[in-house]
């Protein structure tokens, strides 16, 4: 998970915080020296590091912390801030030209993942309503307009390219006749990149520029390369121009320090960040949102985002109905569960729930092979199983976990947990109060 190490830490200064109540100035400075080594083991530029220490520092030592009612909480509220600050305060979207088609030069090195996010960015344009199109520029590296297609294909998206032989500074140029003659009102091209910056790859791309005039030249950054994300971000931006970065690979990524030093760096805005394989896994990138993921406070917008783009409205409406009725079965237990893995990763979600990280939930209570053996139980049983689960005895217990390759303890298991969730359905239909005592989420063992 993005940040984890970082987070934890962060956390755990703060818990010393709250544990002391009233704060003196030495209290805050042993507080900022371990943000401080937090942060650049998370590989976050030093000049940043010592930038950002020095305004929370002045801003938490001052009287109006120290002596408030709460001065660790606002301790906390400072650091909030001053990283939203840091990752550029507000979301920035990317900008459409007043004529179509609107040109995006996907630009960076190889293995950054860029034509992968080329096409998973062509694939959100178009459900934003635009009819996009890929340019495979890429004429160097062995197979990489047959990735574009692959890639096109995947997201279904038209690729448009002219073979290895043509120089790509022609392909770009014939890219946008062929892009108003099909009325695609988006281009995004695909550019070659290489293993480090050199003199032939900027000005390959420097032409491309010149004759295409893109909207926005895209940099798309590996954010496991850590320091090295930043210098390659200065030297695109000081040669090139650079209107918006993406980083790749954030899920991969626990320390994360690239998304907290580029934009402060470069002065240009981290657009979408990468969070997994899928296309709904290149995010839009809010500052407070990332923010507060990092400081472990959860982040149920983006939670949010994910359900309405995953979940199936009717669906949805179908079950608020049942909750309300208290007519849950084990069918609509599963058809949640297949919805909910569609999300991602279990352990990504958790984080996403303000308060959950304190919960301290086993690492192997989050592993995805639990689902999938809730998932084979549940379909093990017969239709009238499903729906009536009282009817369960003893010889179709042993049937059912014969069938799903489970035991008859984790039947048992499941049932008790489903019955339990129940009960927190019922709770919760009118969203008004949720189940006391030890929160367990209800398809964990």
């Amino acid at each position: 998970m993005a940040f984890e190490g970082l987070s934890g830490k962060l956390q755990e200064v703060f818990k010393q915080l709250r544990s002391k109540g009233k704060l003196t100035e030495d209290d805050v400075k042993t507080a900022m020296r371990e943000v401080k080594i937090a942060l650049l083991e998370a590989d976050v530029n030093f000049k940043i590091v010592k930038s950002f220490i020095k305004k929370v520092t002045e801003r938490a030592v001052g009287t109006e912390v120290l002596e408030g009612l709460n001065p660790a909480q606002q301790v906390i509220k400072i650091v909030n801030e001053e990283m939203i600050e840091l990752m550029g305060t507000t979301q920035s979207k990317l900008t459409f030209a007043n004529r179509p088609p609107t040109v995006y030069m996907m630009v960076g090195l190889q293995g950054a993942g860029k034509t992968t996010t080329s096409g998973k960015l062509a694939g959100l344009l178009r459900k934003q309503g635009k009819k996009p199109l890929l340019v495979a520029c890429d004429v160097y590296r062995p197979a990489a307009i047959k990735q574009l297609q692959v890639v096109g294909k995947t997201y279904d998206i038209p690729v448009f390219e002219m073979g290895d032989k043509v120089n790509p500074v022609e392909i770009a140029k014939k890219s946008l006749e062929y892009a108003e003659q099909n009325r695609h009102d988006v281009v995004l091209i695909d550019t070659a990149g290489r293993l480090h910056i050199n003199e032939e790859l900027m000005d390959e791309l420097k032409n491309i520029k010149a004759n295409v005039r893109p909207q926005e030249i895209i940099l798309v950054i590996d954010a496991m390369t850590g320091q090295d994300a930043v210098t390659v971000a200065e030297s695109f931006d000081t040669q090139l121009g650079v209107d918006g970065i993406i980083l790749t690979k954030l899920d991969g990524d626990t320390r994360g320090g690239a998304a907290l030093s580029v934009r402060h760096v470069t002065g240009k805005p981290i657009k979408y960040v990468g969070m997994g394989e899928k296309l709904e896994d290149l995010e839009p990138f809010y500052p407070d949102r990332m923010a507060s993921r990092i400081l472990g406070m959860g982040d149920i917008l983006s939670l949010i985002d994910k359900a309405q783009a995953n979940f199936d409205e009717k669906q949805a409406m179908e079950l608020q109905k049942k909750m309300r009725e208290n007519d849950f079965t084990l069918e609509d237990f599963l058809s949640q569960m297949q919805q909910v893995k569609k999300m991602g990763p279990l352990k990504d979600l958790i984080g996403m729930i303000p308060g959950m990280n304190q919960l301290n939930i086993p690492d192997a209570d989050l592993d995805p092979k639990i689902l999938a053996h809730v998932e084979a139980i549940i379909q093990s049983m017969t239709i009238e199983e499903r729906r009536n689960p009282s009817i369960l005895n003893g010889p179709r217990k042993k049937r059912i976990a014969q069938g799903s390759g489970r035991n008859i303890a984790e039947v048992n298991r499941l049932l008790k947990q489903f019955e339990e969730m129940k009960k927190m359905m019922k709770q919760l239909g009118d969203f008004q109060k949720g189940k006391k005592g030890k929160f367990k989420l209800p398809f964990l063992r």
